[in-house]
């Protein structure tokens, strides 16, 4: 069998959307020594693509990050299977909150040199001296102590849609951006209580560990991030202190975990918190639009990408070409800036 997928996105979509199986949307990450990840990757793909998974796996020398859907009838041989492996047995696997087994079309594992990208190259760090983990209701009880600290460790376009009451939300592209902005901002505060969150607490684990290798004393991270402080919250009847939607890197985008909308439209600017990606493939840009402007606009950012989406194909492959021979796209990179961006596109009409 070929150990990567060979069905083009718009058929896989497609197939998924008339896909009557019902599926589990989880996620699972654990640091941990991996050897012979090459051939470790293509055992999983095989054995995994049996398993009817979908999703998105990566794998480092440091250890393993996932997102997958799994049929719900070969879950408890999906956990079985991971089991077999001592570098992942008995991992933790967080269950999406609201699935409609839709969150994935292909399945991709790839091997990369970390498993979170985050500049770090200081052979003196620790990633295993991480923080404290607390659970929702520790989480709940900690901020309300006097001088806790808490900081968002997403990106902003995650932050922008939903975040805990009073978080420091750094205003960033990437995680590694974020790393040194935070021990930056807090300089003067290693010895106040220090709370991180993050989606599924892969990020949280690795700042968790380089706040305390930059002097940190007291520093905690939500267990099992938003994803499972939103299930904790519904089990146990807890308050949630969260508000607006969780950022989720799959095809539903986000999950809602209070009933409240705390983003608007990059485009009129109406309550919402929904992102979308630019109709047109060249832009891609990743903005909040509503249902309005996502009709007006035709699911476009900007007029000039509604122009570029209409050109007879023909003229569209040529445009395309034109541009990319005079590296003019640079501008449709930013997701942090979409409102920048669509203004500067805005500007060259």
């Amino acid at each position: 069998m070929f150990l990567h997928n060979r069905i083009n996105r718009k058929e896989l979509k497609e197939r998924l959307k008339h896909d009557n199986i019902q599926r589990k949307t989880l996620s699972f990450y654990r640091y941990v020594r991996l050897k012979d990840i090459q051939e470790l990757r293509n055992k999983l793909y095989k054995d995994l693509y049996t398993l009817g998974a979908l999703g998105r796996v990566y794998l480092a020398t440091e250890g393993i990050n996932a997102q997958m859907s799994i049929p719900e009838e070969n879950y408890n041989d999906f956990v079985t299977y991971l089991n077999t492996f001592k570098e992942f047995f008995q991992i933790p696997i967080k269950q999406g909150i609201e699935d409609n087994g839709k969150s994935f079309f292909k399945l991709t594992i790839k091997v990369r040199d970390k498993i979170v990208a985050d500049g770090i190259d200081d052979p003196s760090f620790d990633v295993t001296n991480v923080g404290n983990h607390l659970s929702a209701q520790e989480f709940n009880d900690a901020m309300e102590l006097p001088g806790t600290i808490v900081v968002d460790m997403r990106n902003h376009y995650e932050s922008e849609i939903g975040h805990f009451e009073n978080a420091i939300c750094p205003d960033v592209d990437t995680f590694r951006e974020e790393l040194p902005m935070v021990v930056e901002m807090l300089k003067g505060k290693e010895n106040q209580k220090i709370l991180m969150y993050c989606t599924g607490g892969i990020r949280c684990e690795k700042a968790s560990a380089y706040m305390k290798h930059k002097g940190f004393i007291d520093v905690n991270q939500l267990h099992g991030g938003i994803i499972d402080y939103a299930r904790q919250v519904n089990e146990n009847k807890l308050t949630n202190k969260f508000k607006g939607k969780n950022f989720v890197f799959d095809e539903r985008v986000g999950e809602k975990i209070s009933n409240e909308t705390i983003s608007h439209c990059h485009q009129c600017g109406a309550p919402c918190d929904t992102h979308t990606n630019c109709a047109n493939l060249d832009c891609h840009l990743l903005f909040i639009q509503c249902e309005s402007c996502k009709k007006k606009m035709k699911s476009c950012c900007s007029e000039a990408c509604i122009a570029i989406i209409e050109l007879p194909p023909e003229e569209l492959k040529e445009y395309r070409k034109s541009q990319r021979k005079q590296e003019d796209l640079s501008i449709y990179k930013s997701r942090l800036r979409p409102s920048l961006a669509i203004k500067n596109k805005k500007n060259d009409l």
